[in-house]
């Protein structure tokens, strides 16, 4: 049989243990697990997250946050190094990010590993890429923060028109204002009543209007037929028959011109010209003759008598020689 020491020994152990284990499982760390894997982030700033917090992988809890610690190397003085044990042997490679998150809107984050496959894959103990994910308020305050910069600024600027309306506006000054932003309404009421006056006067004239644009129509109609006809019409014909008429027209002148034909030959003939000069005079002077003394020409008489001769000095002075 046990002595009552031992049997108080062993209790103590079992009390012992389990006072470690759950220890430990309020830790988040399982020592029962023997597919554990750790793995260490550094952050400039966690964001609010603390020991126990839950790690998962696509919204799959597959661990949780062990250790946040500073780290010690010099060079990286301030920064964050936490801890994470897996319960998974999911496979990812060293480029996966753990991302911090905020786990709902009333306060509390979590880590969030998205994995990368390409490139080595990740063992226990290596360093993953680090991330914060701003939360839903964080958000808005980043984007709000310029914005109320803006806002003040435009704040204090319009305070300083204002001030330095109130200075350059004195009681004249406001009064001279006031006078015109009078005169602006009686301005614009003349304006209403004229734009009045307009629209009465377009409607009364609204049948003239219809048959004034109607005859503008008919007249741009007559145009287009016009334009219609111009454009059947053979013009490149018609051109090119005047310009054939026009080639021997050039040529007849031509002709005319180097004595070539009657018309040529009357031209450039000096002697013809005369011959014709001469014979028209004398076919005036003949015919002046027969108009003063016809006699000459047609002779009837039954006594003999003789006509008389021809007197050139009375057919110039067209005296008949009676």
């Amino acid at each position: 049989m046990m002595s009552k020491e031992l049997k108080t020994g062993i209790v103590a152990v079992v009390v012992i243990a389990l006072f470690i284990w759950g220890y430990n499982f309020l830790k988040g760390q399982d020592l029962f697990s023997a597919n554990q894997r750790h793995f260490f982030v550094e952050y400039g700033n966690i964001n609010g997250l603390n020991e126990a917090s839950l790690v998962t992988i696509n919204g799959l809890k597959v661990g949780r946050v062990d250790e946040i610690y500073f780290n010690q190397d010099a060079a990286k003085k301030g920064k964050l190094v936490v801890k994470i044990s897996l319960e998974t042997d999911f496979k990812f490679s060293k480029n996966s990010i753990a991302k911090i998150y905020s786990a709902s809107l009333m306060g509390g984050q979590n880590l969030a590993i998205v994995p990368k496959y390409d490139g080595e894959i990740a063992k226990s103990g290596d360093y993953l890429k680090g991330e914060v994910e701003s939360d839903i308020f964080s958000s808005v305050g980043e984007k709000l923060n310029p914005i109320q910069a803006k806002l003040e600024n435009v704040l204090v600027g319009a305070d300083s028109l204002l001030i330095g309306l109130n200075q350059v506006l004195d009681e004249n000054s406001r009064k001279s204002l006031n006078r015109s932003i009078l005169g602006l309404e009686g301005t614009i009421s003349d304006v209403r009543k004229t734009l009045s006056s307009v629209n009465s006067l377009l409607a009364d004239n609204k049948t003239n209007l219809d048959s004034t644009l109607q005859n503008a129509k008919n007249i741009t109609d007559n145009f287009s037929k016009v334009s219609d006809d111009l454009a059947k019409a053979n013009l490149g014909e018609s051109a090119k028959k005047l310009e054939t008429t026009l080639t021997n027209l050039n040529s007849l002148l031509a002709d005319m011109k180097s004595g070539k034909g009657t018309l040529g030959k009357l031209m450039t003939d000096e002697k013809m010209y005369t011959n014709l000069t001469n014979a028209s005079k004398e076919l005036e002077e003949l015919l002046r003759e027969f108009k003063l003394n016809p006699k000459r020409f047609v002779h009837f008489s039954l006594f003999g008598k003789k006509a008389k001769a021809y007197n050139e000095e009375n057919n110039t002075k067209n005296v008949s020689n009676k």
